[in-house]
């Protein structure tokens, strides 16, 4: 955590003008830390966790997208292991050195998987090499969250922690969550977070280029949306954490895509891509807070009317955790964006 420790530092500096305020919280508040997108990152995994001492918060939130997006193959040849990355081959000459880099690949978000030399031509050329690697990755989503569970038990008294899956992860690991006793899965759920503030939560998005597995059309989603948020007893005390976050918001400007879904213009030129009907639905109910990701470059804090709209961004591939830290109150009070 001593990135976080020059961090607090950073913060306490700040005045309440700029990205974020001061550390120091009323004890009477409920304070909330959100993030999102950690895509199978355990760095900041443990860094989502230890934020309820860091930040001193009563409530983590984790929204959508906390599974990893590939397999990374290691060849054991028996005196050396091998693998390849960007064209390069590699080779590692001991175990200690292997430990060291698949506890990077873990930070980074990858499901590193050692394998022998058969084992790894099979998973190229066999008949059912497609299925076997599908077996194996989320075998090892799997693996990976209950490994985030034990270290949540470990480190985690009484803080409630609700974690609501996004567009791309599998429906799979629902069950692996709802294992845990320290975490709450709220996916299509409203919960009480303290301070009588309803949190109605779902990490379904409008369709993506890539057909993950929890979109669908604009039209379905604003029905999910809205049987969702028929729970909430008092919209003036609610909280919308919906994965996507809403159209034209300035929190969901993502790179312009060509037809093969390459950036156009080295990326720099960006579009809207969020949803109407995320939009729609906050436009309509306006909650005092609403809580976003999906877009990991589009990090930022705006209204929308009456309601205060955030998605803190993820560069999680650095292991470095992005979040909100959000004081409840009579009125809610972002206390501002983080990095650590």
């Amino acid at each position: 955590m001593g990135v976080l420790t020059s961090l607090k530092e950073k913060l306490n500096q700040e005045s309440r003008s700029g990205e974020t305020a001061g550390m120091e919280k009323d004890p009477d508040v409920t304070r909330l830390f959100y993030a999102t997108d950690v895509h199978g990152s355990s760095a900041c995994w443990r860094k989502f966790v230890n934020s309820a001492d860091f930040y001193d918060a009563d409530v983590l939130v984790l929204g959508g997208d906390t599974t990893g997006k590939a397999i990374f193959p290691i060849v054991d040849e028996g005196d050396r292991y091998t693998y390849s990355r960007q064209g390069d081959e590699h080779t590692i000459d001991s175990d200690d050195e292997l430990d060291e880099f698949i506890d990077s690949l873990k930070n980074t978000g990858y499901y590193p998987y050692v394998m022998d030399e058969s084992e790894y031509e099979h998973l190229q050329s066999a008949d059912d090499a497609e299925e076997r690697q599908n077996e194996i990755f989320l075998s090892k989503m799997k693996e990976r969250i209950h490994e985030w569970i034990d270290f949540a038990d470990e480190r985690l008294d009484d803080t409630p922690v609700y974690a609501c899956p996004g567009n791309d992860d599998p429906f799979e690991i629902d069950e692996v969550w709802q294992e845990s006793e320290q975490i709450d899965l709220v996916e299509g759920e409203v919960v009480d977070i303290g301070e009588g503030y309803e949190m109605a939560s779902t990490g379904w998005t409008h369709p993506t280029p890539w057909d993950t597995d929890r979109e669908e059309p604009e039209e379905q989603l604003r029905d999910r949306l809205e049987r969702v948020v028929s729970g909430i007893d008092d919209y003036d005390r609610a909280i919308f954490n919906f994965h996507e976050p809403p159209y034209d918001s300035q929190l969901d400007e993502a790179p312009e895509l060509d037809e093969e879904l390459r950036p156009k213009f080295g990326a720099q030129s960006t579009e809207p891509v969020g949803s109407e009907a995320v939009r729609n639905v906050i436009e309509e109910y306006q909650p005092p807070l609403s809580l976003h990701g999906h877009i990991h470059e589009s990090r930022g804090h705006t209204k929308i009317g009456d309601t205060d709209a955030i998605n803190p961004g993820s560069v999680y591939s650095e292991g470095s955790l992005q979040g909100a830290i959000v004081d409840l109150q009579p009125k809610v009070d972002v206390v501002g964006l983080v990095r650590g």
